[in-house]
C-alpha cells in the first residue's frame, strides 16, 4: 500500500513539475516569438517606407524581407552555440540568457531610428539586431522544447510538447492583433511614424516576466541523470568528462527531420509575412483588415496545434503528420483563389484553412524531435534539425514568394507550385523515418 502511494506521490510530483514546465517554456517562447513575429509583421508592411524609402515599393518590400531573413541566418549559430551550452550546462541556464538577449535586440529596435534620420546607419543596425535576434531564438527554440519534454510523462509528450508550440500562432495572433488595435487607435500616419515602436519597447516588461517563471522551474531529470554520470566518470578517471559528439547516426537524424520541417518553416511564413505584403499590397486592402485576418486565423490554429499534439500520443508521430501533409497541400492550392477574390471572409477562411492544416503538425514537433537523440546531444541535434530548416525554408520564403510574384507578372502560380513542391518534399522525408513515441527519453 505504502509502495502505491509512493508511486502516485511520484507521478503526481512528475505531472505537476512537466506542468510548470510547459508553462515555462510556452510563456517564454510566447514572449520571445511575439518580437520576432511582429517584425515579420511590420516588415511586410512599415519597414519598407521607414527604412528603405530609397527604394520603389517592390524593391523596398524585397529589401524588408531580406532583412527579415537573416533572423533565420543568424538562428542555426543560436542553435550550435546554445545547443552546445545546452548539452554541456544544462536546459535551464541557457534558456534565462536567451531570453534576455532577444529582450535586448527587441528593445533597440524600437528605439531606431529611421532612414530620414540616420541615413544607411538604420537599415545597418536593423539588420544587426535582428541578426541577435535570430542568434536568441535559435537557442531558444529547442531549449524550451526540450525542457519540457524532458520532464513530461513519457505517454503524454506529444500533449506538453504541443502547449510551447502555442507559442507560433499566440505570437502571431497577439503581435497582429496588437498593430491592428493600435492601427484603429493611432490611425496609418502616427502608427507609422512611431507608434509600430511600442510592442517592441513593451519588450522589456515581458522579459522580467519570462524570467521570473523560468527561474521557478527545476533542471530536467533526463539532464540531471546525464550530470551524475559526468561527475562519476570524473571521479573515476580524475578528469572532466569530454563533451558529447554528434555520431554519422544522429547527424542523418537531424538531416531527415530538417527536411521534414522544411514544409512548416515555408509555409508558415508566407502566411504570415508575405500575404500581409500581398493582400496590402497587390490586392489594395488596409492593413488593419490584413491584420485581423491574420489574428483570427492564428487564434483557430492554437487548437489545431493542441489536437495535433494528443493525437501523435494516440495513434503516432508519423500518420498525424503525414494526415496535415495532405491538408495543407489541398490549403495551398485553394490559398490564393481564395484570397485573389480581394473578399475580407474568404480571405479569412483561407488563411485560417492554411495555417490551421499547417500547424497541426507544430503540436507533433517537440516530441518528434526530441525523441530520436540520447540526452548527451539531444540539443544540439535537435537545434541543428529545427534551426538548419528555417534558415533554408523560413528565412528566404517571404523573399522567394516576393520574387516568384515578380516573376510571375503578379500572378500567384508560381508560389502555389513552390509551395507544393516544399510540402511533397517534407512528406517524403517524414515516410521515411521511423516512428519515435515509444523511445525513452533518459538514455
Amino acid at each position: 500500500m505504502l509502495a502505491v502511494n509512493s508511486q502516485i506521490e511520484r507521478s503526481s510530483t512528475t505531472t505537476a513539475m512537466a506542468t510548470r514546465a510547459a508553462l515555462a517554456s510556452s510563456m517564454g517562447s510566447i514572449l520571445e516569438w511575439i518580437d520576432f513575429t511582429t517584425y515579420g509583421a511590420l516588415a511586410a508592411t512599415v519597414f519598407p517606407k521607414l527604412f528603405f524609402p530609397q527604394f520603389s515599393q517592390q524593391n523596398g518590400i524585397l529589401a524588408a524581407f531580406a532583412t527579415f531573413g537573416v533572423g533565420f541566418f543568424a538562428r542555426p549559430l543560436g542553435g550550435i552555440l546554445f545547443g552546445a551550452l545546452g548539452d554541456r550546462i544544462g536546459r535551464k541556464s541557457v534558456l534565462l540568457y536567451t531570453l534576455l538577449l532577444m529582450g535586448a535586440a527587441s528593445f533597440l529596435i524600437g528605439c531606431l531610428p529611421g532612414y530620414a534620420v540616420i541615413g544607411h546607419w538604420a537599415p545597418v543596425s536593423l539588420v544587426l539586431l535582428r541578426f541577435l535576434q535570430g542568434v536568441a531564438l535559435g537557442g531558444e527554440a529547442t531549449g524550451a522544447q526540450l525542457l519540457t519534454m524532458e520532464h513530461a510523462p513519457s505517454a503524454r509528450r506529444g500533449f506538453f510538447g504541443s502547449l510551447i508550440n502555442l507559442g507560433n500562432s499566440a505570437s502571431a495572433a497577439v503581435a497582429n492583433g496588437a498593430l491592428f488595435l493600435l492601427f484603429a487607435m493611432l490611425g496609418a500616419q502616427r502608427f507609422e511614424q512611431w507608434g509600430w515602436r511600442i510592442p517592441f519597447l513593451l519588450s522589456f516588461a515581458l522579459v522580467l516576466l519570462g524570467l521570473y517563471i523560468r527561474r521557478r522551474v527545476s533542471e530536467t531529470p533526463a539532464f540531471e541523470q546525464l550530470r551524475a554520470k559526468r561527475e562519476a566518470s570524473a571521479n573515476v578517471e580524475g578528469q572532466k568528462a569530454p563533451p558529447a559528439r554528434m555520431t554519422r547516426q544522429t547527424v542523418l537524424t537531424a538531416t531527415r527531420l530538417l527536411i521534414i520541417w522544411l514544409c512548416p518553416a515555408c509555409c508558415f511564413h508566407v502566411i504570415n509575412v508575405f500575404s500581409l505584403a500581398y493582400i496590402t499590397g497587390t490586392l489594395k486592402l488596409s492593413g488593419q483588415t490584413a491584420y485581423l485576418c491574420m489574428m483570427g486565423a492564428n487564434v483557430l490554429a492554437m487548437a489545431a496545434i493542441v489536437s495535433g499534439g494528443i493525437a501523435s500520443d494516440r495513434f503516432g508521430r508519423k500518420p498525424v503528420m503525414l494526415f496535415s501533409s495532405a491538408l495543407t497541400l489541398m490549403a495551398a492550392l485553394a490559398y490564393f483563389p481564395l484570397l485573389n477574390t480581394a473578399n475580407w471572409l474568404y480571405i479569412a477562411l483561407g488563411i485560417a484553412f492554411f495555417v490551421c492544416s499547417l500547424q497541426i503538425q507544430s503540436g507533433v514537433q517537440p516530441a518528434m524531435f526530441a525523441e530520436p537523440f540520447p540526452t548527451a546531444v539531444r540539443y544540439s541535434g535537435s537545434a541543428i534539425a529545427y534551426t538548419g530548416a528555417n534558415l533554408i525554408a523560413a528565412g528566404p520564403a517571404p523573399f522567394v514568394a516576393s520574387w516568384l510574384q515578380g516573376l510571375g507578372h503578379g500572378l500567384t502560380w508560381p508560389i502555389t507550385l513552390y509551395l507544393v513542391g516544399v510540402i511533397i518534399i517534407s512528406a517524403i522525408g517524414t515516410m521515411t523515418g521511423p516512428e519515435t513515441r515509444h523511445l525513452d527519453l533518459a538514455r
